[in-house]
């Protein structure tokens, strides 16, 4: 079994300055707050606590987490509170459209908790949210970070025939790792559905995002590579995987700037059309660019 030959740092010591941000509390970060309050919007931003949110929100971009804050799993990696959900808000849609014109976006991310209380996953909220924002601010790019729906078509056919301009579905760690980290998805189930969405009639871009530190062979990533680009993914994110609270799956350590910069080689070897890869990369992380990446490839 090949090991990375590049460092390895124990989770035990202190945080790597690599990791290190600076807490948010620009004025424009403080604006986005104040919108998502006023309308009542969640983020995925703020609940599940990623490091980049004071860099994403000064500049005016957030990911919106639809469907409300309480998540049917209980995924061993995430912080999003998980438990018996909420009632359905339908009017949710049209809000988050109203934020997205009022903030001027261009490019907008929709993520959701997983719902598998509801017959269709969400997926028609999903919809209604993709449309209003198509009439709201037509000029804005859409990306949809979906759930698996229980590996159901046509929850997906849902979504995808709402006409998002990219795809996303997180694979998030090695398949060995599944039962331990993720325990109500699938590895073949993610990669159905990335596979499903790729071969949707228009096509679209199709998108996912892995997290390293849970204990994964640098061989077995590179064999999720293999296995993603079969399924045609073009944009692919890996970022460091950081334990939210003692309760979490532990860390089993910090990835060096250097791996994730030969990960990133690898991937694009590949034919991956775009990589984001580095410590605080998250599925949202420059996503407009990556996006971009993936137009300018295909013209």
């Amino acid at each position: 079994m090949t090991v990375s030959p590049l460092a390895f740092i124990t989770p035990r010591e202190p945080k790597p300055d690599w990791l290190k941000v600076r807490a948010p509390g620009s004025e424009n970060y403080l604006r986005l707050k104040g919108v998502m309050r006023e309308l009542k919007l969640n983020t995925v931003c703020e609940d599940a606590r990623c490091p980049n949110i004071g860099e994403c929100w000064h500049h005016g971009t957030a990911t919106f987490m639809i469907l409300g804050d309480v998540c049917t799993r209980a995924c061993a990696y995430c912080a999003v509170a998980h438990g018996r959900p909420n009632e359905l808000d339908t009017a949710e849609p049209a809000r988050v459209a109203e934020a997205v014109a009022r903030m001027a976006l261009q490019y907008a991310v929709i993520t959701s908790v997983d719902r598998d209380d509801l017959p269709d996953g969400g997926a028609s909220i999903f919809a209604d949210t993709i449309r209003l924002i198509r009439a709201s601010v037509p000029s804005c790019r859409i990306e949809v970070l979906i759930p698996d729906f229980q590996g159901l078509d046509a929850p997906l056919r849902t979504v995808l025939d709402a006409g998002p301009d990219v795809l996303n579905h997180n694979t998030e760690t090695v398949p060995r790792l599944y039962r331990m980290a993720r325990s109500g998805g699938r590895y073949t189930r993610t990669l159905e559905l990335l596979d499903r969405a790729r071969r949707h009639e228009g096509g679209m871009a199709t998108k996912t995002g892995i997290m390293v530190g849970l204990g994964e062979e640098f061989d077995e990533l590179v064999s999720v590579f293999d296995d993603l680009r079969g399924v045609g993914v073009s944009i692919l994110t890996i970022g460091q995987y950081l334990r939210p609270t003692p309760k979490h799956a532990p860390m089993t350590r910090y990835y060096h700037p250097d791996e994730f910069a030969e990960l990133k080689r690898i991937a694009l070897s590949k034919g991956f059309v775009h990589v984001e890869s580095g410590p605080l990369v998250r599925s949202s992380y420059h996503a407009h660019e990556q996006a971009d990446a993936y137009s300018a490839a295909r013209t």
